[in-house]
């Protein structure tokens, strides 16, 4: 077994099964494209699950690849084990319905032992299987592996919920008793250990879990799978002789200038190795387009930050360190990922800012934690506790430190219960839908071809090859089927006998595309001629939509910078949707400026072109990649002038075609992700639709300012009111704008029309009665009046009880259907609080205050005059 660097063993993986006739995939994006299940791209075989559930068969069934993940549900693991990391890179290969066990067991027996690869020597593996798969056992036996290397284990099945499971085998490889006095009863009993390290798992999926059925009755898959993990951080520490994964060159350059900067040498400490884990992970995923926030991916990265500036405390570095590692970082992982070097100034800034707020909040935390000390009994409560961690971002374990110096102690139970609460309340907001979709065995078995004419023409005469109970399928097609974000063609199949109307497109498994119908399908269909009629206007306003999307991406890019890429987009007809990354809000003006540029971009006349090419010769070229999307050998690029893009949707034939672009919305919708809504052509005439939730809360505030002008002309009060709605169009993002500013002046007017009338009001009811002598009595008052507010009665009862000889008063008025009691007194016998309480009370209300001041309200009109009685019967 000879050293080899962490780039090298990539290499090895990817070129052995290169040569057994798998083609090199390119990991996916760590940021899930189109699987709501997952929050960050987490194994393998999650960038393949469409070729594992047969919804897509792949040109070649034979997969490798190095797949980048994160997990970080066992984050507090990292640095306490040898192994536990959130960023790893995963090496996998993949049959889908081709070799199976013989194989695959052969390849990764070869790969593990030969010489001309990772050369293990054969007596430090162990190799399990699920104990009745009695045929994996003999593949390996027949190898050359001596039975006690064999190891049998209950564990050793692969099922996440219905769907495609099997048997799986482990490779172990045992590093010594140096590692620890373990035996092969750890593996069999999965107990964590250093000495016997799980290098590989081969899954032989072979059969469909589902529901209520035992697994032993489970049905064998009509197209069975081998899929395979491998941690790259993994093989790189038993091949490099290192203690644990951070004593690797995967690691070690990040540590030794973590070990710089901190003045601290390196001895294996947590701390090191949690900063180093932790801005790797950082790196990658800001590179593939994640941003910081407080929810969902963006909330994770923001907790690693934090955390790694926890642990940097740890090691007495106060002042922001994190982005002065992010270069060393980049260059372990760059030879792999070169990508990455135009993403690093977008890395680094983001990193930067989010390290200085951080130590700002810190500074608040200690505030907040000395405040509770100061009200707290010598323990801090687990609610106090997290609401450091939450709101401060403040460790625990911070906490903790900071309260044993002052002499107090933490509720660690109650902290940890606040903790599962908020677990539980993460846990009920997201999708648990883990598992693959089933198999459709008519669908892969369905072989005859199909092709799609609809690049050019949409009409043509063609033969109903196949009818599903879901759809039917033409010998060719002009219409196009769902994909790249571009929705499916509608329109008509109709011949004399029948009369179809399409109203949705998808591909199958073999690439033919499936047409839904509204009607039902009878298989007598199939032999028959038909003609194939796409909705012209449909596929034209979808093409002004799908170019106006690439023209779009171009100008964000230019904009707000290269950091910028696609996160999902959808085109259809009546408008397009774009998602994006970006780590800061979007200006009002910004967003006009790219509006501007779009419509600039489509003044003047510009043919496209397409083309057909190799995909490495497409991207020297420039081209740009649709997000989430894989590509063959070949690919079709579109030419639209100020963009070279890769993409297999219907475009425009001229940029002037477009006619004019508008901005209909921007909004954040979540982890650093923008949304942009944007109509094109003569759909700019349906921008008005989107403003119709403006105009509505406009409408509602007219109204009520209209409600306001009847109640003051009914008690003879005058009121202006000058504001008028605007329905002038200008067909672009500024109505929005416009529209916006709109409801905010009317939301001023009214507020101060409201504000007018009540002053008005309150200074006319006080003039009705600033005479209260009807209802003296000696030097007390007790008065019931109308239509007085509350702050108009307490001015009144101020000011009378001011100039007037008085020792005593209490106002109720009836006021829109309720009750208010305001009492004050000067007499210390009488309690101003309790008198008001008891009338209020009385009226089914409550309230109180002060013995000199009391305010209170009541409901009961019925009741006033028995709560004034009983104030009189009191006072007087």
């Amino acid at each position: 077994m000879r050293y080899m660097t962490g780039n090298e063993i990539r290499k090895t993986w990817l070129n052995f099964f290169k040569d057994k006739g798998h083609s090199v995939e390119e990991g996916a994006s760590l940021i899930p494209n189109n699987d709501p299940t997952l929050l960050w791209m987490n194994s393998g075989v999650a960038a393949l699950k469409k070729y594992f559930d047969g919804r897509v068969v792949p040109k070649n069934p034979r997969i490798v690849n190095v797949q980048k993940c994160i997990r970080t549900n066992d984050i507090e693991n990292v640095g306490n084990t040898a192994r536990h990391h959130t960023f790893f890179e995963m090496m996998g290969n993949f049959s889908i319905g081709d070799y199976f066990r013989e194989e695959a067991i052969e390849y990764g027996f070869e790969l593990l032992t030969d010489e001309k690869y990772f050369g293990f020597p054969i007596e430090k593996l162990y190799f399990t299987y699920y104990p009745t798969d009695l045929d994996t056992k003999e593949r390996w036996l027949k190898l050359g592996v001596e039975e006690e290397h064999l190891i049998p284990s209950e564990g050793n099945f692969w099922e996440i919920g219905s769907g495609p499971c099997g048997p799986c085998t482990e490779i172990f490889f045992d590093r010594g008793e140096s590692f620890g006095d373990f035996t092969t009863e750890s593996i069999k009993k999965d107990i964590e250990n250093d000495r016997y390290v799980e290098l590989w798992n081969i899954v032989l999926s072979q059969y469909n879990a589902i529901d209520g059925l035992s697994r032993e009755n489970y049905p064998e898959l009509p197209s069975k799978n081998i899929d395979t993990g491998a941690g790259l951080e993994r093989f790189a520490s038993v091949i490099q002789g290192a203690k644990t994964n951070f004593e690797t060159d995967l690691f070690m350059p990040i540590i030794n200038e973590i070990s710089k900067v901190a003045n601290v040498p390196y001895e294996g400490q947590k701390a090191f190795k949690v900063i180093a884990d932790h801005i790797r992970t950082v790196t990658m995923a800001i590179s593939d387009g994640a941003m910081l926030s407080n929810e969902g991916r963006g909330y994770v990265l923001r907790r690693l930050l934090r955390r790694a500036v926890k642990y940097g405390k740890q090691l007495k570095i106060d002042k922001p360190f994190l982005v002065s590692l992010i270069d060393t970082a980049a260059s372990i992982l760059l030879p792999f990922y070169p990508y990455i070097e135009d993403k690093l100034p977008i890395v680094k800034k983001i990193v930067e800012t989010e390290e200085n707020k951080f130590l700002e909040t810190l500074l608040s935390g200690e505030k907040k934690l000395s405040e509770i000390i100061s009200i707290s009994e010598k323990i801090i409560s687990g609610k106090d506790a997290f609401l450091l961690y939450d709101t401060y971002g403040f460790p625990l374990e911070l906490t903790a430190e900071y309260a044993l110096e002052q002499g107090y102690e933490v509720d660690i139970k109650g902290f940890k219960l606040e903790m599962d609460k908020q677990k539980e309340r993460a846990r009920n907001a997201r999708s648990e839908a883990d598992s693959m979709m089933g198999q459709n065995e008519e669908y892969l078995s369905f072989v005859l071809e199909s092709e799609f004419v609809g690049y050019e023409t949409l009409e043509i005469e063609a033969k109903i090859i196949k009818v599903f109970p879901e759809g039917l399928v033409l010998d060719k097609t002009p219409f196009y089927a769902t994909s790249g974000g571009q929705l499916a063609d509608h329109g008509l199949i109709y011949n004399d006998s029948i009369s179809l109307k399409i109203i949705d497109v998808e591909k199958l498994p073999n690439g033919q595309f499936l047409h839904k119908t509204s009607e039902e399908l009878s298989t007598s269909y199939e032999g028959m001629v038909v003609k194939a009629e796409v909705d012209k206007t449909r596929r034209k306003l979808t093409e002004y939509h799908h170019s106006a999307t690439h023209l779009l991406f171009k100008v964000l890019r230019d904009v707000l910078g290269n950091h910028v890429s696609q996160q999902g987009s959808q085109v259809s007809f009546d408008g397009l949707r774009f998602d994006f990354n970006h780590y800061e809000n979007i200006e009002d003006e910004v967003i006009l400026t790219i509006e501007e540029k779009v419509n600039d971009m489509i003044k003047d006349s510009y043919k496209s072109s397409t083309r057909i090419m190799k995909v490495e010769e497409a991207k020297q070229l420039g081209a740009i990649a649709e997000f989430g999307e894989k590509y063959g050998d070949k690919v079709r690029t579109i030419d639209l002038k100020y963009t070279l893009d890769l993409c297999g949707g219907t475009h425009v034939k001229d940029l002037s075609d477009i006619g004019k672009f508008a901005i209909k919305s921007v909004s954040s919708i979540g982890s650093g992700i923008f949304r942009i809504e944007a109509v094109a052509n003569k759909m700019v005439d349906t921008l008005a639709d989107s403003l119709v939730g403006l105009n509505q809360d406009i409408d509602n505030l007219v109204n009520k300012a209209n409600k306001i002008l009847l109640e003051a002309k009914k008690a003879n009060i005058e009121l202006d009111f000058n504001f008028k709605k605007n329905s002038v169009s200008l067909g672009s993002y500024q109505d929005v704008i416009d529209k916006r500013n709109e409801l905010h002046e009317a939301q001023l007017a009214v507020k101060e029309l409201e504000k007018t009338f009540n002053r008005l009001k309150e200074t006319k009811a006080l003039e009705s009665v600033n005479d209260l002598s009807d209802f003296t009595y000696g030097n007390k008052v007790i008065a019931k009046l109308e239509n007085v507010n509350g702050s108009a009665l307490k001015q009144l009862a101020d000011d009378y009880l001011a100039n007037n000889d008085l020792d005593f008063i209490f106002l109720a008025s009836v006021i829109e259907e309720k009750i208010v009691f305001v009492a004050k007194s000067n007499i210390k016998q009488i309690n101003a609080g309790q008198v008001v309480k008891n009338a209020a009370q009385i009226c089914g209300g409550n309230g109180g205050g002060r013995p000199d001041f009391a305010q209170a309200g009541g409901k009961d009109l019925e009741k006033l005059d028995e709560a004034i009685n009983y104030v009189k019967d009191l006072i007087l």
